[in-house]
């Protein structure tokens, strides 16, 4: 009985963060959908190829007929809920193709892009995080400022700054994506960098936390060195609120990829939404902004998960 009841409120939590996901892609589609009723333009001729196309009226008149832009926009809005909740995100304006096999082949480069750069910042900010909470002053206040520095970097200046140093001077990595390793260096660090900023922020604020508690004066007492009271004990205090912070790395990292994608010119979802943005292609749009929602839900619960795993085995 004492199982089941401990286990209640892990169920109970469980549905809570399931009704506020299925709550937030709602609100996603929603305000997508209607953001996109505000852009100037006629719809049915961006269906038609754009202003350039010179469709006649008859022409604009079939096309909102079959994409349903002739119906009322509430009744459109609940069509749309409707598509997609059976997984149909209509079909593309500009490559007359659904919407669905168009993301297809754009999905693994930009969720490749976003995973190493999210592993690399978690990488600097570690090591960044253990420097700042070291022994020596000088060192620490130097990492707190590369901290700094690094949290409000622009992404488009330091992907071309990194581009200038490393490709045109040093010539080490290639200046756009060419499909190998050394072409996703770059981007990869463009993406990295900044949010490396703000992790360590976070890590070495909650270490440095730990470190002032009355268990790492006992650890002190009991002989433990300062390495080892940062690597034992003060370091899953930092990890728990960086851990946290994943869900909006994912969202940080997917949009920063439109901006990444376009210096580099590797293909992927962020230049396929600014093209879909600019030819008013709105089944693509929606498309790509509900897939991004749906990867920040899922990495939030997966994170909550994880620092929840490590708060309990540290409490017990």
């Amino acid at each position: 009985m004492a199982a089941v009841t401990r286990r209640r409120p892990l169920w109970r939590a469980a549905l809570v963060r399931l009704g506020g996901a299925l709550v937030a892609l709602w609100l996603v589609a929603t305000v997508a959908f209607a953001v996109l009723q505000l852009l100037p333009g006629d719809p049915a001729e961006a269906a038609l190829g754009g202003p350039g196309s010179q469709a006649s009226v008859e022409a604009l008149e079939a096309a909102r007929e079959q994409y349903g832009l002739d119906r009322p926009l509430p009744v459109q809005y609940v069509a749309y809920l409707g598509r997609v909740l059976t997984g149909d995100l209509g079909t593309s304006y500009s490559h007359r193709a659904p919407v669905t096999a168009v993301m297809g082949p754009l999905i693994g480069p930009t969720l490749t892009l976003a995973v190493l750069g999210l592993l690399a910042a978690w990488v600097l900010a570690l090591v960044t995080a253990m420097i700042a909470t070291g022994m020596s002053r000088a060192a620490a206040r130097v990492a707190s400022g590369v901290e700094l520095v690094a949290s409000v970097l622009p992404g488009f200046w330091l992907a071309s700054v990194l581009v200038i140093v490393f490709s045109s001077r040093l010539g080490w990595f290639p200046p756009v994506s060419n499909g190998s390793a050394a072409g996703l260096v770059l981007p990869v660090l463009s993406l990295a960098i900044p949010l490396a900023g703000y992790l360590s922020q976070t890590m070495r604020e909650g270490m440095l936390e730990a470190m002032a508690s009355p268990f790492a004066l006992a650890a002190r007492t009991r002989g433990e060195s300062q390495w080892g009271l940062r690597v034992r004990h003060a370091l899953r205090h930092g990890l728990v609120p960086g851990i946290n912070l994943s869900g909006w790395s994912f969202g940080y990292l997917v949009s920063g990829a439109v901006v990444i994608e376009t210096v580099f010119a590797r293909p992927g979802l962020g230049r396929s939404l600014v093209a879909a943005v600019t030819s008013r292609d709105v089944p693509l749009v929606l498309g790509v902004t509900l897939f991004a929602a749906l990867g920040y839900v899922v990495v939030t619960m997966l994170a909550d998960a994880l620092s929840t795993a490590v708060d309990r085995r540290g409490a017990a």
